[in-house]
């Protein structure tokens, strides 16, 4: 690597350590769901979704047709579940290929059915019930409506039933608590009118997310999407759990040294001036890599140990920063912007608290200039013995 200007070592042992740990709070008789939306939170969605899935992950979980197509491409024949709604005929490649999709609206699932018959492909779907987060799902009422209707839908297989926890807490939260009540509710009144008996192979119950896991959420239903804690990401300060091995390292190198006296400013805008004589260190990433802007004069980077401060404005290319009490630090000098050096280490959560914004927006940002390297994943953990690969019964 020492030719890279930076990259992302993603750590498939950290991976399958943070798998474990979710199996062990969830017990072994609900499914793992992986949400790998979004190039799995930026860490690249084909290689952990292989690793995954050697890891003990059921499922795979997506927002778009055109990601889920991705993972297919790359092999992966697992359940893959489309989490966003899909407009009109961009579903129709993913049914064709086993793709199970979210239905959220009377609307998408009045258009899916008419989709599925007419192409005479069947559609494996998941219906999402908003039950407080007011976003994305139909109401309690329309989803039994649904249910009905599904009854004289040939084309239309029901793969799950769904919702989604909007308190970053989990079950810490009375909303949370609240919202697990009104879909038992929901479920209740589905199998009192026999619309719905699940599990029935293919067809998952599932509500909880990794706030729901790391809080201790019950029920738990048939299966858990879990995507932050996988990651090695707390979703919330009050969550922080200390088996969480993050999966990620972003680290660059030093290609300039410059020495600025007393007075000078450093970068655009002259926002950093040197108190003293000072030696400054150039880095190769900006924010355009997924250096936040606002780390300027405000963020922290590893060195030789040590933490070091960011000077200066954070440019689309390079950022700054002070290592004059760092001594013998020089140009192809290692600098580790998340992730451990030494004793010390930096982690999305302290990123995001200083640039007000969540972790995952942290690990999403890492721009396609950064190479990802995938170290470890030689230890594999089994697979429960549900597993249910793409096209079995």
């Amino acid at each position: 690597m020492d030719s890279s200007r930076a990259w992302a070592e993603i750590d498939l042992d950290a991976l399958t350590r943070n798998l474990a740990l979710v199996r062990r709070l969830i017990g072994p008789g609900v499914a793992m769901m992986l949400v790998a939306k979004a190039d799995a939170y930026g860490h690249g969605a084909v290689p952990i979704a292989h690793h995954a899935l050697r890891a003990g992950v059921q499922a795979i979980c997506v927002t778009t047709c055109n990601e889920a197509l991705e993972l297919r491409r790359a092999g992966i024949r697992a359940r893959v579940v489309v989490l966003g709604p899909a407009i009109g005929t961009e579903a129709l490649p993913a049914l064709r290929q086993g793709i199970e999709v979210a239905v959220p609206s009377l609307e998408l699932f009045r258009t899916l059915a008419r989709t599925a018959r007419e192409a005479a492909t069947k559609a494996r779907i998941h219906l999402k019930i908003d039950t407080g987060m007011n976003r994305l799902g139909m109401t309690p009422e329309e989803a039994l409506s649904v249910l009905e209707e599904l009854r004289a839908m040939p084309f239309l297989v029901l793969s799950g039933v769904m919702t989604h926890v909007a308190a970053t807490d989990g079950a810490r939260s009375e909303s949370g608590l609240a919202q697990s009540r009104t879909f038992q509710e929901l479920l209740a009144a589905a199998r009192a009118r026999g619309l719905f008996d699940g599990p029935s192979g293919r067809a998952w119950v599932h509500i909880a997310n990794s706030a729901c896991v790391l809080s201790g959420l019950a029920p738990l239903h048939d299966a858990v999407r879990v995507g932050a804690a996988a990651y090695g990401i707390a979703p919330d300060p009050r969550l922080d759990h200390p088996e969480l091995a993050p999966v990620m390292s972003i680290k660059t190198r030093i290609v300039h040294v410059q020495e600025v006296r007393r007075g000078e400013s450093v970068g655009y805008g002259g926002s950093w001036e040197a108190r003293r004589a000072s030696r400054i260190a150039v880095l190769p990433v900006g924010y355009d890599d997924g250096v936040d802007w606002r780390l300027g004069n405000k963020g922290e980077v590893l060195v030789r140990g040590r933490r070091v401060p960011i000077v200066g404005r954070i440019s689309m290319d390079y950022s700054t920063i002070d290592v004059t009490d760092v001594p013998l630090t020089g140009v192809g000098d290692c600098v580790t912007l998340l992730g451990v050096d030494g004793g010390s280490r930096i982690r999305a959560e302290e990123i995001a608290a200083r640039t007000g914004t969540v972790p995952y927006d942290v690990t999403c940002s890492i721009g396609k200039r950064v190479e990802r390297v995938f170290v470890g994943g030689n230890t594999p953990v089994s697979a429960e013995p549900s597993v249910r690969a793409f096209g079995a019964s």
